[in-house]
C-alpha cells in the first residue's frame, strides 16, 4: 500500500508546502525548531548558560602569579 518515496514525490510535496506556507513562515519555523531542539539538547547535558554566563568564575591573583606556566 505505501511504496517508498523517491526523490520526485519528496520534490512534489516540498513544493507543495512552500505554495501552502511560504518561504518566511517556512524558514522561521526551521529557526524556532532548531532552538528548541538545541535547548533540550543542553538541558539534557545539565548546561546552564544564563548561569554561567553571569557568573565567571573566581580567579585567585595570587596562584597566578606564584606559580610560573612552563
Amino acid at each position: 500500500m505505501f511504496q517508498q518515496f523517491g526523490l520526485p514525490e519528496l520534490l512534489i510535496i516540498l513544493v507543495i508546502v512552500v505554495v501552502l506556507f511560504g518561504v518566511g513562515r517556512i524558514t522561521k519555523i526551521a529557526g524556532e525548531m532548531g532552538s528548541g531542539i538545541k535547548a533540550f539538547k543542553d538541558g539534557l547535558q545539565g548546561q546552564d548558560k544564563d548561569k554561567s554566563a553571569d557568573n565567571p568564575p573566581e580567579v585567585n591573583e595570587q596562584d597566578n602569579q606564584s606559580t610560573p606556566k612552563v
